[in-house]
């Protein structure tokens, strides 16, 4: 039976996320349980305040009933008469409410809750008596000015802030605000009961009085905007010059007259606007965002510290627009047809001390027993050196890939250290700058593999002791690609001489944990010219001879247990390294080594030609996003260990597996499946007497996890963390008859070095060095790395330095409250093989995440197994094929894409099997409808999809989207809404509500999971009812996405882990609850209200390329460059002129050559937008200057930006403008005194770059001083 601790606890979290039925029932339980006095008297004003909730009288009754029986215990309990007071408000029990309010202002005379509801209830008191403002009969005799007045005792003082004391409040939205209402009734109060207390008074004060009344009827006339006339109709009424007031008892009649009369009028006026209001409003939410405030909420409310502009600003943009309101600008913004007409079903927004509260009761219900399950993932230590300075680090995590090398050189340094690191130990010259995981990157080199040959040898070979995830990801992969995967034992089963075969991937070590000599099987590949790739283990190649030394062509992997804890799965870094022969192949980003504008050393992505948003539908790959950050702190982990810490990690690892194998042959009755191993031991249970399920059962008894195999069959796998005595208990596991104790596992250690020295036979023991540069040999002091990673940060600009208006990209606020719950052990230490017992807490966060996300987009279920925004297209595609394919429609293979689609959309569906036909663009940016329905007509028997971005990717709510969607469905395809663009529609309209059947979200876009500066980024996809069926598996943990209608599978898997990056799902959990339903309307309103505004405030210097029939744009706009080109100025200069003003460049040529895209979001303030906006002016002072021909246009500031600071110090200058023009560019930069951020290097040669690839660190003797 359940405590009644643990009742209270289930009702204060119910509580917390708005669940006042269940939090009431679950306090009565705990009422039922426990009969301590004190105890129960905290329960029953938590039922109070549970019941004053749900707004009902019934439930205030029993509300008031629970705090008296409080109060009969404790008749001086606060809260108990807080609540009671409360709930005698609700019943209309004001002069007993007014008494309990008294007794606690009298115990606690500052209580600021008891205060404002004392004032409120004598407002409403003094209502009720003849004189009440709202008293009808009186109301009448006022306007016949028969009213007999009874003069008043002086009362207390109101202590709320009048209109006059608050002007900002009263000048804005006041004919929608209910709080502006009650505060004006309540002066006019006020002011009545002054002017009737004068009689007590002297002259003096009573004159003063007067004046504050005068005060009082021009401040409302003033505030009242929009009911200035009828306001200044009545104020005729009102005496020209101050009188001296007498004693008569009659005198303050004309005062309360005049008072209430023109309160009764702006009343009247308030209730017909509001009605006007209301009635233009039915079909739209949005208002309500903007109204009142319950003064009891806890003030850490996260809307206002998410969305940068404050209501002043909001004024200031809505004048300039030329807009009266936000929900006026929305109106002429997104098409009627596809608004919503009824708010989102989400829970109300919790503070951010609440949700804080709220995921940690979740997270709580989360096993961290250790893991010794391994299969990919593995148990590591993160320096806490790396995880402050990276992983929680804005510097690090908020900026955005590095395609402005000028602005981003400290990221391309620490990945091109990743670079070498994976190239240093797999022992190939090329390597990536990261991918998804490792069983994509299987994936990726298997799609390598078959380019190679053109797709001529169809076959490819998969050894059957790979990674399971890594096999089903391949599976899928191969489909799409018409591949043929053929499973078995490589070294019986492999015949390369039949030439079918374009590669095979091999393990190594393999997913049991045994180490193969794989050399023949090499030679024999190269004897018939196919490859060999290895998926591999970075730490194990410390000891093992590495890939490239016995024949492979490729190595894969990942890069997690170097510093990346285990996080359910991901984000972790993937990675991929080969022969200079295919390195123009290698799918995804490359750093390399170029030069900058002055001849010195500078970095960039190389090779961009090779990826998709070139290639298109040309790409063998869509990798897009990677995984920047996890690469970061990959290579972080392996500077601060050096080539010796590694070492003695993995020998420490490989120690104990050797001590557990001796142990194993010594206190059970179980055998070893094998000798050679590295960190990980198969053990056969055949002669234990125990099944694999009784292992399981006996280790988590002492909370740590092993591999179950098969029900004869487990493996254990260690990692960094082991400790001796966990030997001892895996031995009581695996059937030892007690826990193995301190002084039996000493006496083994005799055995296991002599089991250590044989692990690894000798023609696979590494011999060759690695990571011999620089910088993994001279950083392994805390102090020196802090140091070194606070250099590099310091080189690069992210959102902790400026605004990033990328558009397309939403480099949106990534709050602190939404990554905290990142780094809690309860999500860091859960492996993604863990038994489902011990991950409910993940279990219960991805489920209610997923609700809110399927009620956003408007579909029946989600998945977020997609680790990109292009995975997730990609697994979109997937379920429509699947679709398709279930119903007999095999043939329905084409794929209708617009024109100006990001470069992912074709390239995904060519992944996804399917054949790509292009619709054009009209000339105004939208969908050329004529194609569009031509097109669907001739390939009405093949269509199978429509790829469509809403809204468009040149920033404009195209108008008949609803239509195109009927189109297709009527031809019987399918449509596929690319997400990128989601911040524009969240609360205001949906994918399902516009008639797509499928639509990914990018969750580091648009719900705050930070661009980490190239991922980690997760691509979570909403589907229709009917394609829930055919969201992605998993082979190792079924799975199917979360909703109606999902089915638990194996296949279909896109990502290597079952919910693919679970471990930052938290941060969009988190933004989500915070928010609520409303904060995600106002979001979403002000990224479109302030992308207009600079669309507004820039369209006097440069054209705007594309808007909607309205003249708006939807939360991004597209500015022209191109006119420009006939006097040799191009968006590049722009773009790193911005660099000199501290800013990164929008979007460049994309989707339009020769334009820029700016996205704000709805994170930024007004002043921040307006300083990017005054450079762009200045900026374009500076074209004008070329265009006039003031200067040439080689010698114009915009051709040598950005500006370093040893160009600007130089002893020399000879440049045609001055030294101040090009470094403080800008007014606010004061000559340099608050200039934050400078360029480390000049202009980037890219071309200079591509021709001589160099993609890791120089090599050692590079560094020798002459």
């Amino acid at each position: 039976m359940m405590a009644a601790a643990d009742h209270k606890a289930r009702g204060n979290a119910a509580f917390q996320l708005g669940h006042f039925a269940e939090a009431i029932d679950c306090y009565s339980l705990a009422l039922d349980r426990d009969g301590d006095p004190a105890w129960n008297a905290a329960i029953l004003c938590n039922r109070a305040f549970a019941r004053l909730q749900l707004d009902s009288p019934d439930e205030a009754a029993l509300a008031e009933g629970d705090c008296s029986s409080v109060l009969l215990l404790d008749p001086v309990n606060i809260k108990a008469l807080f609540r009671r007071a409360q709930a005698r408000m609700v019943l209309g029990n004001l002069t007993d409410a007014k008494a309990d309010l008294e007794s606690i202002v009298a115990m606690e005379p500052g209580n600021p809750q008891a205060n404002a509801s004392l004032d409120i209830v004598r407002v409403q008191l003094a209502a009720q008596t003849k004189n009440g403002m709202f008293n009808p009969e009186f109301q009448a005799q006022l306007l016949n000015n028969t009213a007999q007045v009874r003069v008043l005792p002086p009362a207390a003082p109101l202590r709320l802030k009048s209109p006059r004391q608050d002007k900002a409040n009263a000048t804005k939205s006041h004919r929608y605000n209910e709080d502006f209402a009650e505060a004006l009734r309540q002066c006019s109060i006020v002011a009545h009961n002054e002017a009737q207390s004068h009689a007590t008074r002297d002259q003096e004060v009573a004159k003063a009085a007067w004046d504050d009344l005068q005060a009082l009827e021009l401040t409302v006339t003033k505030s009242a905007r929009g009911l200035s006339k009828q306001v200044n109709k009545h104020a005729k009424r009102v005496p020209t010059q101050a009188k001296p007031l007498v004693t008569s008892t009659a005198q303050p009649a004309p005062i309360k007259a005049h008072t209430d009369a023109l309160w009764a009028q702006l009343l009247e006026d308030e209730r017909k606007t509001r009605s006007v209001y209301k009635s233009k409003s039915k079909a739209s939410h949005v208002s309500r965002v903007f109204s009142t405030v319950d003064a009891y909420r806890l003030t850490d409310q996260f809307a206002r510290r998410h969305i940068g502009a404050g209501e002043e600003d909001t004024a200031v943009m809505l004048q300039k627009i030329g807009v009266n309101s936000i929900e006026e600008l929305i109106g002429k913004t997104v098409p009627s047809e596809i608004r919503l007409t009824k708010p989102l079903d989400l829970p109300e927004a919790l503070s951010e001390s609440q949700a804080f509260a709220a995921l940690k009761k979740i997270a709580s219900q989360n096993k961290t027993y250790k893991s010794f399950i391994g299969a990919g993932f593995n148990d590591t230590l993160t320096p806490f050196v790396i995880k402050r300075n990276v992983l929680e680090n804005p510097g690090w995590y908020t900026a955005y890939t590095p395609y402005q090398a000028e602005v981003s050189q400290g990221r391309l340094e620490m990945l091109l250290n990743f670079q070498t690191m994976v190239s240093d130990l797999t022992g190939f010259p090329v390597a990536g700058a990261s991918l998804l995981d490792e069983a994509t990157a299987a994936a990726e080199a298997m799609a390598l593999c078959n380019g190679a040959f053109n797709g001529k040898r169809a076959k490819f070979f998969v050894s059957r002791d790979v990674h399971p995830q890594n096999l089903a990801v391949l599976e899928t992969r191969a489909e799409g690609f018409g591949i043929e995967l053929v499973v078995g034992n490589p070294l019986t089963d492999l015949d390369f001489s039949t030439k079918e075969y374009s590669g095979a991937l091999l393990q190594y070590p393999n997913t049991f944990g045994s180490v193969e000599d794989y050399t023949k099987l090499t030679d024999a590949a190269k004897a018939n010219q196919s490859l060999v790739v290895v998926a591999t283990d970075l730490l194990a190649l410390t000891h093992l001879k590495n890939p490239a030394e016995f024949g492979a062509d490729i190595a894969v992997g990942s890069a997690q247990r170097f510093g990346v804890p285990l996080m359910f799965g991901g984000p972790h870094a993937g990675f991929i390294a080969t022969s200079e022969k295919y390195h123009r192949k290698l799918p995804g980003r490359i750093i390399g080594v170029s030069k900058d504008s002055r001849g010195e050393r500078a970095l960039r992505m190389a090779m961009q030609t090779r990826e998709q948003h070139i290639r298109r539908d040309k790409a063998t790959s869509n990798i897009c996003t990677a995984q920047a950050l996890l690469a970061n702190m990959a290579a972080s982990y392996a500077i601060y260990h050096g080539p010796d810490g590694l070492r003695k990690i993995a020998a420490r690892a490989n120690l104990f597996a050797a001590t557990l194998a001796a142990g194993v042959r010594s206190h059970t009755k179980a055998t070893l499946v094998h000798d050679h191993f590295f960190d990980t031991v198969e053990i056969d249970l055949a002669g234990s007497g125990l099944s694999g399920t009784d292992v399981q059962r006996r280790a988590n008894a002492h909370e740590i996890n092993v591999r179950v195999i098969s029900d004869s069959r487990v493996s254990v796998s260690f990692g960094e963390s082991a400790e001796l005595s966990d030997v001892g208990k895996l031995l009581y596991a695996l059937g030892a008859t007690e826990v193995v104790s301190a002084a039996a596992l000493d006496a083994l250690k005799p055995a296991a070095a002599k089991v250590q020295a044989s692990s690894i036979p000798a023609s696979l023991q590494r011999t060759s060095p690695f990571l011999e540069h620089r910088v993994f040999n001279s950083k392994h002091s805390e102090t020196e790395l802090m140091r070194y990673l606070k250099s590099l940060e310091d080189k690069d600009l992210a959102l902790n330095t400026s605004m990033i208006s990328l558009g397309s990209c939403t480099m949106k606020l990534n709050a602190v409250a939404e990554l905290e719950p990142v780094s809690w052990p309860e999500f860091t230490n859960v492996h993604p093989f863990a038994p489902e017992d011990q991950t409910l807490g993940y279990l219960e966060m991805i489920d209610t995440l997923h609700k809110a996300l399927a009620e956003i987009t408007g579909f029946a279920a989600v998945s977020s197994q997609p680790n990109s925004g292009a995975q997730g297209e990609y697994a979109g595609l997937l379920a429509i094929r699947a679709f398709h394919k279930a119903n007999g429609d095999h043939h329905r293979n084409v794929c209708l894409i617009p024109v100006s689609a990001h470069g992912t959309n074709p390239a995904s569906a060519v992944m996804a099997g399917m054949k790509v036909v292009v619709v054009k663009s009209d000339d105004s940016g939208n969908i050329d409808r004529v194609d569009l329905e031509e097109k669907a007509k001739k390939h009405a028997h093949e269509l199978g999809a429509f790829m469509i971005t809403y809204p468009s990717t040149f920033g404009v709510f195209e108008e008949g989207v609803k239509d195109m969607c009927d189109l297709i469905h009527k031809h019987g395809g399918q449509v596929y809404m690319d997400g990128a663009n989601m911040n524009a529609q969240v609360g205001l309209c949906n994918p399902g509500g516009i008639g797509a059947d499928v639509c990914h979200l990018n969750l580091h876009k648009t719900f705050c999971i930070p661009h980490g500066g190239g991922g980690p980024g997760v691509g979570s996809i909403g589907v229709a009812a009917h394609l829930a069926p055919y969201l992605p598996g998993n082979p190792v943990v079924l799975t199917g996405g979360e909703g109606n209608h999902v089915v638990k599978k194996a296949n279909l898997a896109v990502s290597a882990g079952p919910f693919g990056s679970a471990g930052i799902l938290p941060i969009s959990w988190m933004y989500i609850h915070m928010l609520g339903e409303q904060g995600l309307v106002k979001a979403t309103s002000h990224a479109i209200l302030h992308a207009n505004y600079m669309a507004k405030t820039l369209e006097d210097h440069y054209d705007i390329v594309f808007r909607g029939k309205n003249g708006t744009c939807a939360h991004e706009f597209i500015i022209d460059i191109r006119p420009f080109k006939a006097h040799g100025i191009v968006e590049e200069d722009v773009a790193k002129r911005l660099q000199d003003f501290g800013f990164h460049s929008p979007t460049m040529s994309w989707p339009v050559v020769g334009t820029l895209m700016i996205e704000p979001t709805e994170s930024e303030n007004l002043a921040e937008m307006n300083r990017f906006c005054q450079s762009m002016i200045l900026i374009r002072q500076e074209i004008e200057d070329v265009v006039q021909g003031k200067i040439a246009v080689e010698d114009s500031p915009l051709k040598h930006a950005p500006h370093t600071v040893d160009v600007v110090t130089a002893n020399s200058w000879d440049r045609k403008y001055s030294r101040t023009q090009a470094a403080f560019p800008a007014p606010w930069h004061n000559e340099g005194k608050t200039k934050a951020f400078w360029p480390t290097v000049g202009r980037v040669d890219n071309v200079f770059g591509d021709r001589n690839l160099v993609c890791s660190c120089p090599p050692l003797d590079s560094y020798i001083e002459e």
